[in-house]
């Protein structure tokens, strides 16, 4: 979904903490759920899953991170039109809506992931939802709340292991009401070359058990994806390196017991001065709450 019009893409500030839980927390960040299906399912599949009860399926080897700058007031009206008309629409075209998230750190920021099965399907599924009859008829309206929609990051799993295990997610049905209590965090790290395997392997090894322990649920880890974009007409971010993970816990006060057990880890202090020294950028940590009909 795109403003079509939109500006550049502005950058986005950290969500403000203090240094030391928010490098915790820009290790936190995992979390989506989706009716991504099997590999057979034309929605999802396709990545293997770790041989895990909880990550029997995985969904999205291509994933869209997508934040929007709305105009001040805007963002539960363009939340409630999202809910209402833009995910089976979006979804019967053979793509996934895998969650829809306020800003915590931003009130007028309206965040959401999609994913795909692959590139082309990619194209195939935006060609056939934007210039469908459901577009047509509300994506001026959408648009009009907009004013940056072009902080688009295109994303693949950092590893067989790394998708959204999304198999026993439900959605709440049209017309549900009320904001989840949950809390999920994404944690954006740069880099000024292609993300190694080697860093893959040091997330899984070090840094998972200690994010795990203090408590967070990671739900995914995702390198950028650097295939060419197959829908040109929606722009998406170039020439950068991230790797993005997500987590998700409880409520705010499960989070805030997270940031608390990381700053108070001996082993999160030894492991943490290293690991920002091989950012290109600061983190950048986005602490959301998902909408009524959010999967993730």
């Amino acid at each position: 979904m795109s403003a079509g019009n939109a500006n550049e893409p502005s950058a986005h500030r950290p969500f403000a903490l203090p240094r030391a839980p928010a490098l915790a927390i820009a290790l936190l960040a995992a979390a989506c759920g989706s009716a991504c299906g099997s590999a057979s399912d034309p929605r999802g599949g396709g990545v293997e899953s770790a041989p895990s009860s909880s990550r029997t399926q995985t969904c999205c080897p291509i994933a869209e991170l997508r934040q929007y700058t709305l105009r001040p007031g805007q963002r539960d009206v363009l939340i409630e039109l999202f809910d209402r008309e833009f995910i089976e629409t979006q979804e019967a075209t053979g793509m996934t809506v895998i969650g829809q998230f306020r800003d915590l750190g931003a009130p007028d920021r309206f965040v959401w992931l999609r994913g795909f099965h692959d590139m082309p399907s990619r194209a195939g599924a935006l060609t056939s939802f934007y210039g469908g009859p459901v577009w047509k008829a509300h994506g001026k309206a959408a648009g009009a709340t907009m004013i940056d929609s072009n902080d688009v990051r295109l994303l693949r799993p950092a590893s067989s292991a790394a998708g959204f295990a999304l198999a026993e997610r439900s959605r709440p049905p049209r017309g549900a009401q009320g904001v989840p209590e949950r809390i999920v965090t994404s944690t954006v790290y740069s880099f000024s070359a292609d993300v190694s395997d080697d860093f893959v392997a040091l997330f899984e090894r070090e840094l998972t058990p200690v994010l795990t322990e203090a408590g967070a649920q990671i739900a995914g880890y995702f390198v950028t994806e650097n295939s060419p974009n197959t829908y040109p007409a929606l722009p998406v971010r170039e020439g950068e390196h991230v790797f993005v993970w997500l987590a998700h816990f409880a409520d705010r006060a499960a989070y805030d017991r997270h940031v608390a057990a990381l700053a108070a880890s001996a082993r999160w202090r030894e492991i943490a001065p290293a690991l920002e020294r091989r950012f290109s950028a600061p983190p950048q940590v986005l602490l959301l709450s998902p909408t009524s009909r959010s999967l993730l």
